[in-house]
């Protein structure tokens, strides 16, 4: 008994003297806490406007909202009373062992081959990465969805990166009738890509004949373009070699089979038959 309230007198004492500063300690803690996601969220609006990458964006406000903390917790206990010294004792050995964790594990830790901002293609989702954390990866897909994907599924499933290289290929096939101008189809063809000033001018764009099918001769023409405009500049050229091959009277041809029935013997006469029996 004479030891419990010994306990007791102690923490009664504690409250009596340091009671004042815990509660406003506890307050600052709860105020800054709730301060640092505001000021996280509008500083990457604010920053969205001024910087046009996403990436360099969001590292940004990770940042603040790292030293938005530091200077919080360091607020906290110097209000709770800890000497300054035990403070700069504390920030400095957790500061030493993040580094030393990083240092030592940093080559085993996987890392996503992605960043913010960079279109992608991951099982059966494309999209743009709008955000990344330890568990998953946010993902805005182009019909307006946004997914959240395990980040242990995309590691362990196939990731196209559509902004790892600058350039990427655009490349159509077209069927023309055999009874057509072949050369002059190519020479159209040729001739839209090259006009197009999305088209880089090295390597030369080229058309190939393909392969020959049922009732086509398949054309293979293919340029390069910035990663950022070859799906539109796909599209666009589609249209135009349409456009083109019809102003310029070129049927395309599209594979297809016919099935023709002939009879060596006349068919029987089924009423006559009938009247015979």
């Amino acid at each position: 008994m004479n030891e419990t309230f010994a306990k007791l007198s102690e923490l009664n004492n504690i409250a009596l003297n340091y009671g004042k500063e815990l509660v406003l300690a506890l307050a600052l803690l709860v105020f800054g806490l709730i301060a640092a996601g505001y000021l996280k969220k509008y500083s990457h609006i604010l920053l969205s406007k001024i910087i046009p990458k996403p990436s360099l964006v969001a590292t940004i406000t990770s940042v603040l909202y790292v030293l938005f903390i530091l200077f919080l917790v360091v607020a906290v206990l110097k209000l709770a009373g800890i000497d300054p010294l035990v403070i700069r004792r504390m920030l400095l050995m957790v500061t030493l062992s993040v580094i030393a964790l990083i240092v030592l594990f940093r080559p085993y830790i996987p890392t996503l081959p992605f960043k913010v901002g960079n279109i992608i293609k991951t099982s059966d989702f494309l999209g743009k990465v709008e955000a990344t954390t330890f568990l998953n990866t946010r993902i805005k897909t182009f019909d307006g969805k946004t997914v959240f994907i395990p980040n242990s599924k995309i590691l362990n499933d196939y990731v196209i990166n559509y902004h790892f290289t600058p350039h990427r290929r655009v490349a159509i096939e077209v069927g023309v009738k055999y009874d057509q101008d072949i050369m002059k189809a190519k020479q159209i063809l040729e001739t839209l890509f090259i006009e197009d000033p999305r088209i880089l001018p090295t390597p030369r764009p080229a058309v190939n004949i393909k392969g020959w099918e049922q009732g086509a001769v398949i054309l293979w023409a293919r340029g390069w373009a910035d990663n950022a405009k070859a799906f539109m500049t796909k599209c666009e050229l589609k249209e135009k070699v349409t456009l083109r091959f019809q102003n310029e009277g070129i049927i395309m041809a599209f594979t297809r089979r016919d099935l023709h029935l002939f009879h060596q013997n006349p068919l029987p006469d089924f009423e006559k038959e009938e009247d015979l029996t």
